[in-house]
């Protein structure tokens, strides 16, 4: 029977076996892995984009049926079968190549020396790279750039062989064009690409391209010339049209200027023979109205002398027989008395006349008559007048007037008279300068307006 501790020390033996196991098993897949990568590195191989693998030692048929025995790998990734195979890397990054030729003859038989430069690298194309890789498999790069070198050299003499000198100087585009297609069946066969082909430089020792220029220049200095000499004539043309249309210009110009200038002298002379008798105009009316300010002037005076001589002679001469009237009046108030009794005397003859009518008043006037004009005279003659001056406007007229002055007081006095005893002298005169100044008198003594005594 087994114990109890027997069967533990089992069963840790057993655990123990059983974790041997499972890191013995972690070794072995770990050291599987590691060998698995081992060998992938050491078979694997991974082409990267600037280079071709070959893998030589096996037959390999190609799509044109031919049997090689490499093949070749642009891009990705492929197994070496170890034993069997080896591989080799090919680099297909370009190769800078210079060329440069010295008296390579052009069609006509000048000699060129022509430099150019091309970028050449191994092909890729499946149907070219065979031959690379059989060419230069292993080979320096130095070596494929010699070679690319040489076979351009040869291209360019056969190309300038079939081209002129003036093609070549002129059209290098189609020259380096030439020389690609050319070469494109050389590089082919080697398996190379040519990239790039640039022409930089052509010369010849004869100057024959300096002499083709030169005459060129000629051409296009005599072309300048010409065009020069034909745009100094366009413009010695022009210029003397533009001198002829500025005289032409000048001309008229000037004849508008002489036509306004007569016609400003025209309208000034106008407008000076306007302002001329205007100005006479305003002469004549000025002496105008000057001899009619002298007449209205000589005419106020007159009247100012007129109305002075009222006011120093007349009127004190009617106020001293106011004056007079009135002492005289007074000297007769001791005669009242006989006054009444002449009064009843005249009333009585006063109904004597009644009696008689109009008739009689007349009788007595006309019978009275040489002691009423006795009186008036008299009346008229108490004026005195001390000096008398009188303006005359060559009528005669005021000084006609002043001596009349007499017989007209002498007609006032006589209608005074008449007026008072109720007799119309004038009517009883008849026709006459007395009886006129009477009948101009009348009115005045009969109207209210007189203005009181006289």
């Amino acid at each position: 029977m087994t114990t109890p501790g027997a069967q533990a020390g089992g069963g840790e033996a057993i655990e123990i076996a059983t974790l041997a196991l499972s890191l013995g098993g972690a070794v072995a897949v770990l050291l599987f892995f590691v060998i698995v990568v081992f060998l992938l590195s050491r078979l694997l191989f991974i082409c990267g984009p600037n280079e071709i693998l070959v893998f030589s030692g096996r037959r390999h048929r190609l799509a044109d049926g031919s049997v090689v025995g490499f093949k070749v790998i642009h891009g990705g990734r492929a197994l070496r079968i170890p034993l069997l195979e080896s591989v080799s890397r090919m680099d297909v990054r370009l190769y800078d190549v210079t060329v440069a030729v010295q008296n390579a003859f052009s069609k006509g038989g000048i000699p060129l020396a022509v430099h150019a430069i091309a970028n050449v690298k191994v092909s890729t194309d499946p149907r070219h790279v065979r031959q690379a890789v059989e060419r230069f498999l292993g080979a320096e790069p130095a070596v494929i750039q010699r070679v690319a070198q040489q076979t351009l050299e040869g291209v360019l003499r056969e190309v300038l062989s079939q081209l002129t000198p003036e093609e070549v100087n002129e059209d290098r585009l189609k020259f380096a064009e030439s020389l690609v297609r050319n070469a494109k069946d050389d590089f082919d066969k080697l398996g190379l690409e040519l990239d790039v082909l640039k022409v930089q430089h052509v010369s010849d020792e004869q100057k024959y391209l300096s002499n083709l220029g030169r005459a060129q220049i000629a051409a296009m200095i005599r072309d300048a010339q010409n065009a020069e000499n034909l745009a100094d004539q366009r413009v010695a043309e022009e210029t003397a049209k533009s001198r002829q249309r500025a005289e032409s210009a000048l001309q008229q110009a000037e004849s508008m200027v002489l036509q306004r200038r007569n016609g400003f002298r025209a309208e000034i002379a106008k407008l000076e023979a306007e302002a001329k008798s205007i100005e006479n105009e305003a002469t004549v009316a000025a002496e105008t109205a000057r001899a009619t300010a002298e007449q209205e002037l000589q005419r106020l005076r007159s009247e100012l002398e007129k109305i002075r001589l009222q006011n120093e002679t007349v009127l004190p001469a009617e106020a001293e027989a106011q004056a007079r009237a009135l002492r005289a009046r007074g000297d007769a108030a001791p005669t009242i008395e006989n006054g009444r009794a002449t009064a009843e005397a005249l009333a009585a003859v006063a109904g004597e006349w009644a009696a008689a009518g109009e008739m009689g008043r007349e009788v007595y006037v006309l019978s009275q008559l040489d002691a009423i004009v006795l009186a008036a005279v008299q009346r008229a003659s108490q004026i005195e007048i001390g000096t008398i001056e009188v303006v005359d406007g060559g009528d005669g007229e005021s000084l006609a007037a002043v001596m009349g002055a007499f017989t007209r007081g002498v007609a006032q006095v006589l209608a005074e008279t008449g007026q008072a005893i109720g007799v119309d002298v004038p009517a009883l005169l008849g026709p006459g300068d007395a009886a006129s100044g009477l009948r101009e008198a009348r009115p005045a003594l009969r109207s209210p307006a007189s203005g009181g005594d006289r």
